[in-house]
């Protein structure tokens, strides 16, 4: 054995000594969208569900009843006929609703645990290393306090790695009966037994291009890609598998992310209710994404120096006239400002847009992202007043108390005709006042 193979090897022994003892946790709503939709309608607890995209256009969440007739991504037209046929329920996308539950799960989820990484939406990493106790039954403790606030039900996989915990609450949820949605697999003969019994597939981060490529290595479950040569996998594909692998194995690689980097880019894109031809209502269209796109750029503390706006008419339309373009616009100094990112965004849209077609979706994309302070300031450009910043610091502020929208720039109408369509949206039972769940006493 060569003295390089001999360090590594004795760097491997001391990582996975050092994580002997590691517990972390990945806590997994089931269904979300489509859970969301239940907690107010209790007359659907046994009736499958399915979610629908913008202007209702496809399928994008399913409830485990709806599964077996629906595949996700499909449209929504051409199934209309099998959700009838089976009794399945559809819903236009509450995007509100689900944000706000997720928040609310969220915040329990922090109150329970010493450290959190919020994955997504609807799920999270906790870490449970060092809490004493039997840590099964605090995780059910944990999924029975979410199900009792936000009726939403979770899955809870324990391991020893993020990818590990990530396979755990695969296998949680998969073999519910016996886990009754929470599985620990610290052990290493249960992860084994775990490891063998999952696809390739099934492992965070292997998609299905990568999947063809390690079946043609013979590399058909979570056991042999757990088994495969790390410097062979990072050689072969990159470090992202070699870390997956070894994660397998139980070698923690990636930490818990406890504050979420500032995003590189926002974008805000909606497809239209109708298709537009004429300009105005583009502005408009435009000047609302622009105006979202600022509200979440100063929700994460950052300034923005570029705003790229684009077009696009229908594609998929053999009879309808094509067209797409975009352009990007620099501001003069790094900005927030609704009102200097809208005045972008609409520069922009006078010099790409086209008459004679019809127009689908626009987009407002945000770039060359920074933090105060981070950049180097143009001796001879103006620079953000303070009293610009104030401004929009009172517009937050008034939002967040009485709901987005309350303030808003003129350009932006409260209730557009190009709205995209959503026939079968709930109500926004929790950000709505005038929506509040009502209960009759008879």
């Amino acid at each position: 054995m060569s003295p390089s193979t001999s360090t590594l090897s004795s760097i491997t022994a001391d990582r996975a000594a050092q994580n002997a003892d590691r517990a972390i946790s990945l806590i997994d709503c089931n269904s979300f969208y489509a859970s969301c939709e239940r907690v107010f309608r209790p007359d659907l607890a046994k009736t499958p569900i399915v979610v629908l995209s913008s202007n209702d256009g496809n399928v994008i969440a399913r409830s485990a009843e709806a599964k077996p007739y629906v595949k996700m991504g499909d449209p929504y037209f051409m199934v209309k006929n099998v959700l009838r046929k089976h009794g399945i329920v559809a819903f236009s996308s509450n995007y509100a609703l689900y944000g706000d539950i997720s928040r609310r799960i969220m915040t329990i989820i922090e109150q329970m645990a010493p450290a959190i990484e919020v994955y997504s939406i609807d799920e999270a990493f906790a870490e449970l290393t060092g809490m004493q106790g039997d840590l099964v039954q605090y995780a059910h403790h944990i999924k029975d306090r979410i199900l009792r606030c936000t009726g939403i039900p979770v899955g809870i996989g324990i391991a020893s790695s993020k990818t590990l915990a990530k396979l755990a609450n695969h296998g949680a949820k998969k073999w519910i009966k016996h886990t009754r949605g929470v599985l620990d697999i610290r052990d290493p003969e249960r992860r084994d037994r775990l490891l063998k019994a999952c696809e390739v597939t099934d492992v965070w981060g292997i998609g299905r291009r990568m999947t063809e490529h390690l079946h043609a290595m013979k590399i058909r479950t979570a056991w042999d890609l757990a088994q495969s040569d790390p410097w062979m996998l990072r050689k072969k594909f990159n470090v992202v598998v070699e870390k997956t692998a070894r994660e397998l194995r139980g070698l923690a690689c990636l930490e818990l992310e406890e504050v979420a980097s500032p995003k590189q880019e926002i974008c805000c894109s909606r497809t239209f209710g109708k298709r537009l031809r004429e300009l105005p209502p583009i502005r408009e269209a435009v000047a609302t994404y622009a105006a979202r796109a600022a509200e979440k750029l100063r929700e994460q503390g950052s300034v923005c120096r570029r705003v790229h706006v684009s077009i696009r008419t229908g594609m998929f339309n053999p009879a309808e006239p094509k067209f797409a373009n975009g352009i990007g616009c620099r501001l003069l100094s790094p900005s927030n400002d609704t009102r200097e990112i809208t005045k972008a965004a609409l520069h922009g849209l006078e010099l790409i847009y086209q008459p004679g077609f019809a127009f689908m979706k626009a987009e407002v994309l945000l770039l060359d992202i920074c933090q105060p302070g981070e950049y180097t300031p143009d001796l001879f450009a103006s620079v953000q007043p303070a009293a610009s910043q104030k401004i929009m610091e009172v517009m937050d502020q008034i939002n967040a108390k009485w709901g987005r929208g309350t303030m808003r720039p003129a350009r932006v109408p409260a209730t557009p005709e190009w709205a995209m369509k959503r026939e079968l949206l709930s109500p926004s039972y929790t950000t709505r006042i005038d929506q509040l769940w009502t209960i009759q006493c008879r």
